[in-house]
């Protein structure tokens, strides 16, 4: 029941997060590995069967779990569970309660109606891991947090359109052009300054930028799973915004 346990969860399921963690200062990755960890753990239940009732019980494993600790009551003795027990108070819990419920798209995979749609189901799902970090850590700036964790969703979303696709889902209300352009300058727009105590949580973001400005000029690298940038360069972004901020 350790904090590398969690770190080793987000470093096989997550690695983009794994590197803005380890890019944070030391002291905020207790914070962040295990809210990491639980968003790995979520993300992975609708894939790990192709039954959708266990899928949605494996997903109410979780936030059982969570409804516990919000009621005070002692952690599951569990890898990730038993860290978040000591970690979270019952408005964290409820925050990444809808991380978890978000993650029923993933199981029922309907189209979504619109762009605001999407953008609703990033914010509970990306704004809001986003923001369970950051107050975590002592952050107050929610509207900023949640935004910026949008954009970086939506960067990681488009990016992930192919796979989506190869598991039959839908992943956007309009694939064609002009429409993932709007929406990746919608996604640019939500990009704007944290606060001090929030940045170790906002490195996860880091490729929202490029990633967004890519599909937004060439709307066809979406389709095409041509939006993700080489490692050094992406690597190299990393560490330049932990350095400066």
């Amino acid at each position: 029941m350790t904090l590398e346990a969690c770190a080793d969860i987000v470093r096989r399921g997550d690695p983009d997060r794994f590197r803005a963690a380890m890019a944070a200062p030391p002291a905020a990755r207790g914070v962040l590995f295990p809210i990491y960890a639980l968003n790995v753990e979520a993300a992975r239940a609708p894939y790990v069967t192709t039954e959708p009732l266990i899928a949605e019980m494996r997903l109410q494993w979780w936030r059982d779990a969570l409804a516990e600790i919000a009621a005070g009551e002692t952690a599951r003795r569990h890898e990730v569970a038993t860290p978040l027990g000591a970690l979270l108070d019952a408005e964290g819990c409820a925050l990444l309660d809808g991380v978890v419920a978000a993650r029923r798209w993933d199981v029922a995979g309907d189209r979504f109606e619109d762009a605001d749609a999407l953008l609703a189901h990033l914010d509970a799902l990306a704004g809001g891991l986003m923001w369970a970090a950051a107050r975590a850590l002592g952050a107050t700036d929610e509207a900023a947090c949640r935004a910026l964790g949008v954009a970086g969703g939506l960067a990681g979303w488009l990016a992930a359109v192919p796979a989506f696709v190869a598991r039959d889902r839908a992943p956007l209300p309009d694939d064609g052009d002009a429409a993932i352009a709007a929406l990746a300058r919608r996604g640019l727009a939500l990009v704007g300054p944290v606060s001090r105590l929030a940045r170790p949580a906002a490195l996860a973001a880091w490729e929202a930028v490029p990633v967004l400005r890519r599909a937004a000029a060439e709307p066809a690298r979406v389709r095409e799973g041509r939006l993700t940038r080489a490692p050094a360069v992406r690597q190299a972004r990393l560490l330049r915004m932990a350095l400066l901020g």
